[in-house]
């Protein structure tokens, strides 16, 4: 590899309030090593913009500009969904990667994403034995259902636990004071496919100086009709009212999901939208009581204004980690997050194979949920409550929020041919 080659970073997946802290991190370490890295380009819109050869020069933004993608939310240079298939079944997509990156001396790939980019990444390092191309693949972690192993917890997940924490608080309260003449169910539908640890988050809204009847439905646990409903019941005869934490991931006991709509997104997973309505709606044939119900979607992966400190800071750090690994020579790896300490909860940077990641989802293990199915136990709140500790507020301005939008300036085609997605 040459005395100085440029670098691709790439945001894919579903956008997060702390995925461009990771980009900060990942675009202020590079320019401190300009002996290694030349210009660092963004792919528009994740990885397609480097199958169509739409590239972004993030050389053009100004320090302060690269400073502010740290309290912004959201994916500064687009994101995608969009999944490469093996290097036999669709070689032609690899031969493209290498003819772009060659094209623009690209020697660095940072992806920064899920499971499925994980899986991406690691195929990506293979260039080299496969094309004769060297090129260095670091994945950088990144999804709000925490479910990536190896790493102790995914950049993401604090902020949208938070999220759903305190949401889950405030609008027990609201009901609370409602109960007697009004809405006496809350049911808030949270993200979480196959694993519930954004739900599980929900069962921070009660403590020891908030007792709150919160009643959480894991994807890990079967859901049992009648004894959820009972279990609602008892709740509203005790305290006049209850709320309910849904992940959209819930299932019946043959598979299905609660919320399945029948359709698939672009990686061939089951579309879910739903769950929310159909457990209210359940509650009100069964037990009369009046209900009202929320789907708390973009709204709390999107919501910088409340994100964890400690997600924020973890985030950049595991940007500028890929970055320092990457010159140091490191290739087809993921830097995590190594727990040393809950009290006083202490962590340091540690590092995974994509072989050990790619494809593998970490449910929450059975020691987390509580014996009866609907709540979490003290080991779960002593893993939970560091990761949505302290505040990390982003500059205000009559009232709102301060957010960069970048320049986004594209860098020159250099090849002829299209590449049609």
């Amino acid at each position: 590899m040459g005395a100085s080659s440029n670098a691709f970073y790439a945001q894919s997946g579903g956008v997060t309030a702390v995925i461009n802290a990771s980009a900060c991190g990942v675009l202020e370490t590079a320019r401190q090593h300009p002996a290694k890295i030349g210009k660092v380009f963004a792919g528009r819109d994740g990885i397609i913009g480097a199958l169509t050869e739409d590239l972004i020069d993030t050389s053009a933004e100004s320090d302060a500009a690269i400073a502010a993608l740290r309290h912004t939310p959201s994916g500064a240079f687009g994101s995608c969904r969009y999944k490469l298939k093996g290097l036999k079944e669709n070689k032609a997509q690899y031969e493209r990667l290498i003819d772009v990156f060659r094209a623009h001396d690209i020697r660095y790939f940072f992806y920064n994403g899920g499971g499925d980019s994980a899986d991406t990444c690691h195929k990506v390092s293979q260039l080299s034995d496969h094309m004769g191309f060297p090129i260095q693949a670091i994945h950088i972690p990144k999804t709000v259902d925490n479910d990536l192993p190896i790493t102790d917890t995914c950049p993401g997940f604090g902020s949208v636990a938070k999220y759903i924490a305190i949401s889950t608080r405030e609008a027990s309260y609201d009901v609370r004071s409602m109960s007697r003449t009004s809405t006496k169910v809350f049911v808030i539908e949270v993200m979480g496919r196959h694993a519930g640890w954004i739900a599980a988050a929900g069962g921070l809204a009660s403590d020891a100086n908030n007792d709150i009847p919160v009643v959480i439905l894991f994807p890990e646990v079967e859901f049992n009709q009648e004894r959820f409903l009972a279990r609602v019941k008892a709740n509203v005869e005790k305290y006049d009212y209850c709320s309910v934490v849904v992940s959209e991931g819930a299932r019946w006991p043959d598979g299905k999901f609660l919320a399945e709509q029948g359709t698939r997104d672009a990686f061939g997973h089951a579309q879910l939208g739903g769950a929310a309505p159909v457990v209210a709606n359940m509650i009100k044939d069964a037990l009369g009581y009046k209900y009202h119900w929320a789907v708390a979607d973009y709204l709390q992966r999107s919501a910088r204004h409340i994100a964890s400190k400690t997600d924020v800071e973890q985030a950049y750090a595991l940007g500028k980690a890929a970055v320092e690994m990457a010159v140091a020579g490191e290739n087809a790896i993921m830097p995590t997050i190594v727990r040393t300490s809950d009290e006083p909860y202490t962590w340091e940077i540690g590092k995974a194979a994509l072989d050990e990641v790619a494809n593998v989802e970490k449910k929450m293990p059975v020691e987390f949920i509580s014996e009866d199915g609907y709540g979490i136990t003290d080991s779960c709140r002593r893993y939970l409550s560091p990761l949505i500790s302290g505040e990390d507020y982003p500059p205000y301005e009559n009232g709102l929020p301060v957010y960069v939008t970048l320049k986004n300036k594209a860098v020159e085609k250099k090849l002829k041919t299209k590449f049609k997605i």
